[in-house]
């Protein structure tokens, strides 16, 4: 392993990182999917609109968009992908009659916990081993990271003839 002073060197972290990170997608999704969501064609696109309603609680399709940063009308289309199966359910907001509120079904609620528990202990087991400084370094890389691919998804201007 190739070093520089105080860790290792760009390259051989790039090369690490590059390795280990199909692996970690692997494994996440070998993780065992209670019976109650195994026939629901779940996509990892579902898995984050669920999380956001587990952790966060019930939303409106914009602070959901916000949360995923994505559409509104994406969130639109995944909430009613997964109220037709009533995985989710949509109810009038009691201060806003006209806005309607997601959140997950009772039936729901409990295998979705246990389905997002697998990753959230492997993720609290890591976090609880590192300082707030290094959990601040892990957060802000993956942001990074995330947002660096995002920039080399979009397509370049081609040059002006």
């Amino acid at each position: 392993m190739s070093t520089e002073p105080g860790g290792i060197a760009v390259s051989e972290a790039v090369r690490t990182l590059l390795l280990l990170m199909p692996r970690l997608v692997g494994r996440a999704k070998r993780l065992p999917m209670p019976p109650q969501l195994r026939d629901l064609d779940l996509a990892p696109r579902h898995l984050a609109l669920l999380a956001h309603l587990e952790y966060d609680g019930p939303a409106s399709v914009n602070e959901l968009a916000d949360r995923l940063e994505v559409a509104p009308t994406t969130v639109s289309l995944m909430v009613s992908e997964l109220a037709r199966p009533g995985i989710l359910r949509r109810a009038t907001d009691p201060s806003d009659r006209r806005r309607r509120i997601i959140a997950i079904a009772p039936d729901y609620t409990e295998p979705i916990r246990t389905w997002l528990s697998g990753s959230a202990t492997a993720w609290e087991h890591v976090m609880n081993n590192l300082s707030p400084t290094e959990r601040t370094t892990v957060v802000t890389a993956l942001r990074s990271y995330e947002t660096a691919l995002h920039h080399q998804a979009q397509p370049k201007d081609e040059p002006k003839a």
